[in-house]
Formats: C-alpha cells, structure tokens, sequence
C-alpha cells in the first residue's frame, strides 16, 4: 500500500537540515572571549572535539559559551552528557550572568561576522548530503506544505536556506523569535490547515523535543521521527527505536519518497 505524504512536514533545522557545528563553536568562542575577557587569549585551544560531542546537550543558544566555559573549567564530558542542567545553571549563577544577556552577546556576534563577512559565516554551514535535493523536490511536488521550526533565529535560517536556492515564505519558517515552544508550533499550524485533521509529520533530532509533543493529547496524531544523523547520541536512539509513537529516521531514508520513511531501518 502507498503511504500518503503528509500534508504538513514540520523540519528542525540544525541537525536536520544543515550541520552548523563548525559556525557554533567559532561564534561561541568570540562570544565567550567577550564574556570572560581574561581567558581570551587561548581559551578554546583543543576544545573543539568535546564541543561537537557535547552539542546535543544544548537547547537554546546562551548555553553555548556556558558549556564552553565548563570544558575549560574542567568539568569532564560524561558529567557535562548526564547533568548539564544543574552544571550550566551553577555556571551562570556562579559567574552572575544573565541568560537573556548572554543568547544577545551571541546573536550579536553572528550579526556583526554576517555584516562584515557573509560568505565566509555562511561556508562555515555544511548541508546534509541530500536534504536540500529532498526539500526542493517536495516544493516542487507541491502536495505538502513544508515548514521549518527552528529554535535558531529565523533570519539566519532564511540566508542559509537562500544560499542554497531554497526560498520559503517567512510565515514558513518559525525560528527562535516565536518564542512558543515546538508542540505549541505543531498544534497552530494544524488549527491554520484547511483540513480538519491534516497529517503531520515532525523531524527533529532532539528526543526530548519529540517527547514533549508525543505528551500533548490532542498532538497525538502527529507522526514523530528523530534524525539518527543529527546532534543526539546512541542512547537517545536507542529509546526512539524502541518507543511504540516514535520513529528512528535514517539520513539515507530522508533522502527518498516518503515511503521510504515508514520502513524499518
């Protein structure tokens, strides 16, 4: 039997559709100089690797320069993976910062390297290997209205996405600015669909996003895959196979007809 696509395709954005870590790590390092100013010398040296095996452990950006800060402190990988919530808020109280303050130093940084050097902010981007082949053939096909929800800003997706001919409406793509969380997203844009009840599918590489959608009643319908291709580790995977409501998407399964997406990996 043919498998419907479905009428609303809801994609993250990092770690789905663009691997961003490489702009990441140098913008959290200019940021982080610009916090602690007194370790701006060298502080980043050797740190890259433990940034982008830690990646998945963030969920908005002002914790970026926290978890930067706590590899140069010294706090070791596997405490950072199993209690970064308790660690970045003990680094933020400790240090007497601001959440708020520190996602604007970062968003800041980003706006100035944009302003004085797009090209070379936006080559630091890397696309999965055939997302922005899949996203314009479901463009084209025209069946599926295709939306990003992104807890990055909205603009920074839209030039990336227009670097590589992709070109969304900006009520199709739902960033940071909306400042509502992604199940909220999900239940809006069905109330918006002209079907009643419009099938929806959700990509994201976050499992405790996944979750938090699979725990509201009325959301139950939507189809949920976690991108084994993006920030989250073996064991996130683990449970999203074995998780009766979730599915383990594969990059190479993305890649093809949606039918593809229902099989087994």
């Amino acid at each position: 039997m043919t498998t419907r696509a479905p009428e609303i395709l809801a994609l993250d954005f990092d770690g789905v559709i663009c691997n961003g870590l490489v702009e990441y790590f140098r913008t959290t390092c200019r940021t982080y100089c610009q916090i602690w100013s007194e370790d701006s010398q060298h502080p980043t040296q050797g740190l890259a690797a433990s940034f982008y095996k830690l990646r998945p452990v963030i969920e908005t950006g002002w914790e970026m320069p926290v978890l930067l800060r706590a590899l140069i402190i010294g706090i070791p990988e596997q405490k950072i993976l199993e209690h970064w919530v308790e660690i970045s808020h003990k680094i933020v109280a400790e240090e007497h910062l601001e959440q708020k303050d520190v996602a604007l130093k970062l968003d800041a940084v980003r706006d100035h390297w944009i302003k004085k050097d797009l090209q070379g902010w936006l080559a630091l981007h890397e696309f999965y290997p055939g997302v922005v082949e899949r996203i314009q053939s479901i463009l084209t096909e025209g069946k599926t209205q295709l939306v990003i929800v992104t807890t990055k800003e909205g603009r920074f997706v839209k030039q990336l996405l227009q670097q590589q001919g992709i070109n969304l409406p900006d009520d199709s793509i739902i960033g940071k600015e909306s400042q509502r969380p992604k199940y909220e997203t999900l239940r809006l844009l069905m109330q918006m669909h002209s079907s009643k009840k419009p099938r929806v599918w959700f990509v994201e590489d976050r499992l405790k996003t996944l979750q938090s959608v699979h725990q509201q009643s009325d959301l139950e319908r939507v189809q949920l895959y976690l991108a084994d291709w993006g920030y989250n580790t073996a064991s996130a995977q683990a449970i999203a196979a074995g998780h009766s409501k979730l599915k383990l998407l594969s990059l190479e399964q993305f890649s093809q007809d949606f039918t593809a997406w229902k099989k087994k990996k």
